[in-house]
């Protein structure tokens, strides 16, 4: 394929070729509006030189705390061009979620949306913040549209204190010349990106990932998806949260790298997924189980053309093989699949030279190596027998700052280091992978990937609690439904469910809060007082039954 990348390259390269190559193509489409491969350029540039007069130097860490928008791209990249490094973040995260992320990755510098600057400012003092810009979902729209939004209400605005540690996203687009500093740095070494995921003892890590290392898994697309998908003939829908790896692989895998105009969506919202499906033709859809659920129970589903739609991905979460089969009765498209993890990056994506089985995780790709063992013994199973996946390559790096979780999570075997998956898999012989469970310290709820240990610390904060275990309860349309079982000190008084979910909403994102709690006299551990939180998720699996 022509836009095939080099591991010796940075990872705004092979995008700026594009851009040099395709300058009046567009590259997306954002609430209706076009932006070219040649204006994505000249943004990009400018903002890069813009956080360089402003003090941003090579290694220096910047958040990215902003919904899927043309600002976050702009951003992203503009950040690598100087050498600086991009944290990407949820912009649900509370004040203390945000904090923790700020003091463990050094980010001196935080990109936010208008309406939580004041979660921003409230954090300022306690973190190594030294300056913020701000910007708003609608900044690049032209000013007939902004004005339309805000006569009825349609665009959500926060209130913004001007100072001199508070720069605004588009002035600095208006002030500063597209010429950034040329700044030499080792792709193999520098980091692209720090991305934080959940951790088992119950603080997020920080994953940080090379140039290297993010090029290797995008190049890895190409022999999977060659003689399927295009080179600028196709448009792909991006729904799926830009600071999570799969939508920011695929965003360049399949989108961006190829000269595909790529549609974003900041909020994901059915119908109007659906109507941008029909608008714009698209042809390409990556979306979590939940997601494809939504778009099968939507009763206005056939008020809307879908029949462009060629190729479909899903990852986040296994996807049921009911959802597989009705979605592909309605449209006549199998659902594809794209997996991985934070820590190892894109690992494989479903053959398209077949129907996909939904379960399939297909063949794992050239740069990164696996082995399925006994999580015991260590020692590898046979072809069609069930244990857990390890994965090494020369591209995954230990956890930012966290040498006890990086000992955890990683082994050992021979000469290499592997790391463990969690997941539990089968290959069949051609080296095929296909899911059959997961470790049970990860709740998979509405395609996010929940860290139940965060949740039991947040909980064990409370004055009142002893002790916690968190489970997912299976439930066909979010995934996994998020339970809590809670032991409280003798003498606590007055202390409920009510309390506690209100206690979880104050210091975690909203879809990391507990939908049950459940009080009892002690929680089952181990000999050595290791809390069996399997043995709880199976006592919640023969209830179900």
């Amino acid at each position: 394929m022509k836009g095939v990348l080099s591991v010796e390259e940075e990872v705004i390269t092979g995008l700026e070729r594009i851009m040099a190559a395709f300058p009046q193509k567009v590259a997306l489409v954002y609430l209706g509006e076009k932006i070219t491969y040649g204006l994505l350029k000249e943004l990009i540039y400018k903002f890069a030189t813009g956080l360089y007069e402003l003090g941003i130097r090579k290694n220096d860490k910047v958040m990215l705390y902003i919904p899927n928008c043309p600002q976050w791209l702009i951003a992203y990249f503009a950040i690598q061009k100087i050498g600086a490094v991009p944290v990407p973040t949820s912009p649900i995260y509370t004040p203390y979620e945000i904090a923790y992320q700020l003091n463990d990755s050094g980010a001196e510098t935080i990109i936010c949306q208008d309406v939580n600057f004041g979660y921003v400012t409230e954090v300022f003092e306690e973190t190594p913040l030294k300056r913020v810009i701000v910007t708003n979902l609608v900044d690049l729209l032209p000013s007939w549209k902004k004005t339309v939004g805000w006569f009825f209400d349609r665009i959500p605005r926060g209130v913004v204190e001007k100072s001199n540690n508070v720069h605004l996203f588009m002035d600095i687009i208006r002030k500063y010349p597209a010429s950034p500093p040329k700044v030499q740095i080792d792709p193999k070494e520098h980091l692209a990106y720090i991305l934080y995921t959940g951790g088992t003892t119950g603080v997020p890590k920080g994953v940080a990932g090379t140039h290297s290392g993010m090029v290797s898994y995008i190049k890895d697309y190409y022999p999977v998806i060659e003689g399927h998908v295009s080179e600028g003939d196709d448009t792909f829908l991006l729904v799926n949260p830009l600071f999570h790896i799969m939508a920011n692989g695929m965003c360049m895998g399949i989108g961006l790298t190829l000269a595909n105009p790529t549609i974003i969506m900041p909020v994901p919202n059915v119908d109007a997924i659906l109507e941008a499906i029909q608008r714009y033709k698209v042809t390409m859809l990556l979306g979590v189980p939940t997601l494809y659920r939504m778009i099968l129970e939507n009763d206005r589903l056939e008020l809307y053309n879908i029949s462009s739609l060629k190729y479909c991905w899903s990852g986040g979460d296994v996807l049921p093989e009911e959802v597989f089969n009705r979605f592909k009765a309605l449209t006549n498209r199998a659902i594809y699949q794209v997996y991985g993890s934070t820590e190892v990056g894109h690992l494989s994506l479903s053959s398209m030279d077949q129907d996909p089985k939904p379960k399939s995780l297909g063949i794992p790709f050239s740069t990164r190596e696996v082995m399925v063992v006994d999580p015991d013994t260590l020692e590898e199973v046979p072809h069609g027998e069930v244990g857990e996946l390890l994965v090494t390559s020369e591209f995954i790096l230990d956890y930012w700052n966290k040498p006890e979780e990086t000992a955890e999570s990683f082994v050992q075997i021979g000469d290499k280091r592997w790391y463990k998956m969690g997941d539990f898999v089968r290959t069949d012989e051609r080296g095929e992978l296909e899911y059959v469970d997961r470790r049970a310290d990860v709740i998979k709820h509405k395609g996010f990937r929940v860290s139940a240990s965060e949740i039991e610390a947040i909980l064990q904060d409370h004055e009142a609690v002893i002790g916690a275990c968190v489970v997912g309860v299976a439930d066909e349309k979010v995934g996994e439904r998020i339970k809590a079982i809670v032991v409280l000190k003798e003498d606590a008084r007055g202390v409920g469910g009510t309390e506690l979910i209100r206690w979880c909403r104050e210091r975690l994102a909203s879809y990391k809060i507990p939908q049950y709690i459940e009080f009892r006299d002690m929680l089952p551990k181990s000999k050595v007082g290791k809390l069996l939180r399997r043995e709880i998720r199976d006592e919640e699996r023969r209830k179900q039954a």
